[in-house]
């Protein structure tokens, strides 16, 4: 009982302290801008993988849209802070996104073009997908932008 209060206690605190923090790092970008900018880099090295039917380079860039690198835990909060019920959403287009491009890879693993596009257009989608619900809010939220450059 008095493990999980002062649990309680520490959790509500941290929110004050991000909450008290989010209005002076309201201009500088989060983590989960490089995150996002190296993702669309590395759909960019697949694609032109794709194009050029190079599976060894298809293969070996696909896991690190799988498996990309997450932001630090006290984004993570202001994130998650934001998100607030959608963010069961926003953990599947997450996952999807990793279960998809690990199929991308394991698709130009056995050199199968047809698995790759498949794989890859059901990834594209994906991100297309989570971008049309949240990137707007995101960045107006975050940046106080109203407009998305694409």
């Amino acid at each position: 009982m008095k493990d999980t209060r002062n649990l309680i206690l520490n959790l509500a605190s941290s929110a004050c302290l991000v909450l008290a923090a989010t209005g002076a790092q309201a201009t500088e970008p989060l983590v989960l801008q490089k995150v996002m900018k190296d993702l669309g880099k590395n759909m960019q090295v697949v694609t032109d993988g794709i194009s050029r039917e190079d599976w060894t380079l298809v293969e070996k860039t696909a896991p690190l849209i799988a498996d990309h690198p997450q932001p630090p835990f006290s984004e993570k909060i202001r994130i998650m802070s934001f998100v607030g019920t959608d963010m069961a959403k926003y953990k599947v287009y997450d996952g999807e996104t990793h279960d998809q491009a690990q199929a991308v890879g394991n698709a130009a693993k056995a050199k199968s073009g047809p698995g790759v596009i498949l794989a890859f257009q059901k990834l594209q989608t994906n991100c297309y997908n989570c971008h049309s619900e949240f990137r707007k809010p995101f960045v107006a939220h975050f940046y106080g932008k109203k407009e998305v450059v694409q």
